[in-house]
């Protein structure tokens, strides 16, 4: 079993934020070279509309992943805290929902965009010469839906119980097939988008495997059996008031997406194809640092289901100092690498020439962005909803996409590329505003609880 009291009660703070940590720090790479993959063997096909119809059509495909994550990060954030309550047979009705949840919703939303597929192009603002680039990749990972939201929901489950290595392996599996199956399918195939398509529903599909071996196998806690499987018992609320703002965040960022798209091809196909490609590198500043903080989660979920405030703070703050070293180094290195690193993926003189000064733009939050995904995960580990969300819907929503038109109006193109990081600035400081208030309410409900035993 995975339950791993001792890490997440004793062990010394730098030790407990480092073993949860680095195995979703590395997986989160694995999930950066993921991303990177489809990108970068398109791009070796020297069609620069090929690489902005993926770029057009990854939002899609991120709501896929959106939809795993509200199973995945709710289930997590839950399941943590049941832990921490020794309530297991709680964990495996949560974890056996999230199985079949995710599984039902992925063949839901399948359906859905394989009908409204033509919508769907118009929405995401494919032109004449990308259109059927787009339309071939989403047909195809529309059918590996149901594969991509299980296999997302349940990287993020096991976590919940500890096993972060082994949401590492699966996540390595998964990257690692699609990885092999890029150049084949892409270039000696010559299948093109479809072939980046089908490699990426081939890798989830593996990871998909390598979770259902896992618990086939009886180590875990926690079931996917469909006897523990409950709705009611607020297991699917729990889980929903996690999950739905953890979705809602990824599903806001493939809206803005979308938004950023539709505003940048009123500029011409090259500045979508540049900012797929620096978006694409980004990557690797951001989702490693979100790797590092969506790492501890479960030690915040634990430690306040065990309501052991003390031990939670050391954990918040170690791993805020982490993020911003993290942030920092990683920030120069791609500034300082930004040409190489943008004709990598693709040698066409005016979108390297854009997607340069797009590299340094997405940039300027690096250091301390970090900092944001700290204090959205320590919320979502506590299990307070409603402050969860009021994060979600300003960092992707209220303050990106309004910034994106308030820019593009003032300062044309080279405003529009500065919006996100004005937008990650000002939720860092919402979040830190929030999360300070949240932490300053426990201290004193620790305070007052010692109190009270000292008087007894």
């Amino acid at each position: 079993m995975n339950t791993n009291r001792e890490l997440f009660e004793k062990a010394p703070v730098p030790k407990a934020v480092a073993v949860m940590a680095v195995p979703t720090i590395i997986t989160m790479l694995v999930v950066v070279i993921y991303n990177m993959a489809d990108t970068f063997f398109i791009g070796q096909t020297h069609d620069a509309m090929k690489v902005a119809a993926v770029s057009l059509a990854t939002p899609v495909f991120m709501v896929f992943m959106a939809l795993g994550n509200l199973f995945g990060i709710g289930g997590s954030s839950a399941i943590s805290r049941a832990l921490g309550e020794k309530r297991e047979e709680r964990a495996k009705r949560i974890s056996s929902f999230c199985c079949y949840g995710s599984l039902g919703l992925g063949v839901v939303m399948m359906l859905l965009f394989l009908l409204g597929m033509d919508f769907l192009l118009q929405l995401i603002g494919a032109s004449a010469n990308t259109i059927d680039y787009a339309r071939d990749y989403l047909t195809y990972v529309s059918f590996g839906g149901p594969f991509i939201m299980f296999g997302t929901a349940f990287g993020n489950i096991l976590r919940g119980e500890g096993a972060a290595k082994e949401s590492m392996i699966g996540n390595m599996i998964g990257t690692v097939a699609n990885i092999i199956l890029d150049p084949i399918l892409i270039l000696a195939f010559d299948w093109g988008v479809i072939g980046a398509a089908v490699a990426t529903v081939l890798g989830n599909v593996c990871a998909c495997l390598f979770y259902l071996i896992y618990f086939l196998r009886g180590k875990s806690v926690l079931s996917i059996s469909p006897k523990d499987f409950r709705v009611g018992e607020r297991i699917a609320s729990g889980v929903m008031a996690i999950g739905v703002p953890a979705s809602l965040n990824n599903i806001l960022m493939s809206v803005a997406n979308i938004i950023l798209n539709n505003v940048l091809i009123s500029y011409g196909d090259t500045p979508v194809a540049a900012m797929g490609v620096a978006m694409k590198a980004n990557m690797l500043v951001v989702l490693l640092q979100i790797g590092l903080c969506a790492g501890i989660q479960p030690l915040i979920g634990y430690n306040y289901g065990a309501g052991n405030v003390r031990r939670l703070k050391q954990v918040y703050r170690f791993t805020g100092l982490s993020a911003v070293v993290m942030g920092t180094v990683l920030t120069v290195l791609m500034v300082i690498a930004r040409e190489p690193i943008i004709r990598a993926f693709i040698d066409d003189a005016a979108v390297v020439e854009s997607g340069i000064g797009m590299m340094i733009a997405l940039q300027i939050s690096g250091p301390v962005i970090g900092i944001l995904f700290l204090n959205i995960n320590t919320i979502q580990g506590m299990g307070k909803a409603l402050p969860s969300l009021i994060l979600t819907v300003c960092r992707q929503g209220l303050v990106f996409v309004p910034m994106v038109f308030i820019l593009n109006a003032l300062f044309g193109l080279n405003g529009v590329i500065y919006a996100q990081g004005v937008a990650d600035y000002v939720s860092i400081v919402i979040s830190s505003c929030i999360c300070f208030v949240i932490l300053r309410k426990l201290t004193r409900w620790m305070e007052e609880r010692e109190a009270r035993r000292g008087e007894e």
